[in-house]
């Protein structure tokens, strides 16, 4: 009959395994080998890999089956070929890394409000198209002018909080704040309404807590527009939007689905949206791994997960649908992804007449993209007084 023992080996180069199993080979005759290779994330987002070795011996059987005693490491080597068995192929850990940020998501903490910034506001809520409940502020201006905004992934109304852990080991290590930004538009004369997408923030989860990278997120931005044209003292006002990363993804898709819904929008502001495929890309480019092989597996994984498809989740197709003026805005030396690719393709692609891509210098680091217009608000607060003044479409 054949048994077996497991060996569990930490971030050891492949030599050194392989001298290790000829070793043990000269006084115990294993018959076979299995290997799982498990990825994890140590601190400072450093990914390293434990190999769970499976070594089979041959020995005649002197006991009924279930006779002999458990040992610990049998109970763990059948928790990590579980763990290991559950996973269609093995997938480097980055692949997999963004499989779960893609399928699901991260919901963060609302941590700051417009009161600390001192700009009274409103607690509201209200529901996306689909039903789900979406929690959000109205911050009053004495103006006639509305301002919808949403936010990327990961991130809420409030901003991210990635100078707190366990945050911090991802995008930079530094917070997002947007309330100096809502500061700087309060005080150019707009009313805001901004809210958390579904599964972020304080927002209800909605389609068992999966994500669709504006696949799904779309019918919170028609609900947020819905709600301003039920309130009396916001549905005649001038209204645009602002939307960022998976928020631009969800509204640029919204506008194509819906467009009944947009047909009041004056202006739109659209900074760092962005299709999923290009992540992988640029990570596996960055690991020295085919690009094409690892969209492909994260394109599988990800269908394992939710039944989304990797090639769906961006709003190119959609774009043609966006007639508005729109200001987009995105990071142009990014280390994550090829932005100058996806994001002048998905520039070009929208069908506004007046558009206008602003190319932001400062860091290579994405999450600096967000921060950017709470510390140069100029652009962002002239393009949308230029266009969402009364009889300006």
């Amino acid at each position: 009959m054949l048994f077996f023992e497991w060996l569990l080996i930490f971030d050891k180069p492949k030599l050194e395994i392989a001298n290790s199993l000829k070793r043990i080979q000269i006084t115990r005759k294993w018959r076979r080998v299995t290997v799982f290779i498990i990825g994890f994330t140590g601190r400072n987002s450093i990914c390293f890999n434990a190999y769970i070795i499976k070594l089979h011996f041959m020995a005649e059987q002197t006991a009924d089956i279930g006779q002999n005693d458990a040992k610990v490491t049998s109970y763990i080597g059948n928790v990590f070929e579980n763990i290991a068995d559950s996973i269609s192929h093995v997938l480097h850990p980055m692949i997999e890394q963004y499989a779960q940020l893609f399928a699901y998501g991260k919901r963060t903490p609302v941590l700051r409000r417009p009161d600390d910034y001192g700009m009274p506001y409103e607690d509201v809520f209200f529901p996306s198209l689909d039903g789900v409940r979406l929690e959000g502020w109205f911050i009053p201006a004495d103006s006639d002018k509305l301002l919808i905004v949403n936010h990327p992934m990961t991130c809420n109304r409030y901003g991210y909080p990635g100078h707190l852990p366990p945050w911090n080991v991802m995008f930079g290590g530094f917070e997002v704040n947007f309330l100096p930004e809502l500061k700087h538009l309060h005080n150019a004369g707009y009313n805001i309404l901004t809210y958390d997408l579904r599964n972020h923030g304080q927002s209800a989860n909605g389609n068992g807590g999966i994500s669709g990278l504006g696949l799904l997120e779309c019918r919170d931005v028609v609900g947020s527009i819905q709600y301003a044209k039920s309130r009396k003292d916001l549905a005649s006002m001038t209204t645009g939007l602002y939307s960022r990363c998976m928020g631009g993804n969800s509204t640029i898709i919204a506008m194509s689905k819906w467009p009944e819904e947009f047909n009041h929008i004056k202006a739109l502001v659209l900074i760092m949206v962005v299709s999923g495929k290009t992540f992988i890309e640029k990570g596996a480019e960055l690991i020295k791994a085919d690009p094409e092989k690892s969209a492909r597996q994260l394109d599988e994984r990800l269908r394992e997960l939710t039944g989304m498809r990797l090639e769906e989740e961006t709003p190119r197709p959609y774009a043609k649908d966006v007639k508005v003026p729109t200001l987009m805005a995105q990071l142009h030396r990014e280390f994550l992804i090829h932005a100058e690719k996806d994001g002048k393709e998905i520039f070009d692609a929208l069908g506004s007449t007046e558009k206008e891509l602003l190319w932001i210098e400062e860091s290579n680091q994405r999450f600096y993209a967000y921060n950017h217009f709470g510390q140069h608000p100029e652009k962002l607060v002239g393009w949308l007084d230029k266009y969402m003044k009364s009889g300006i479409s």
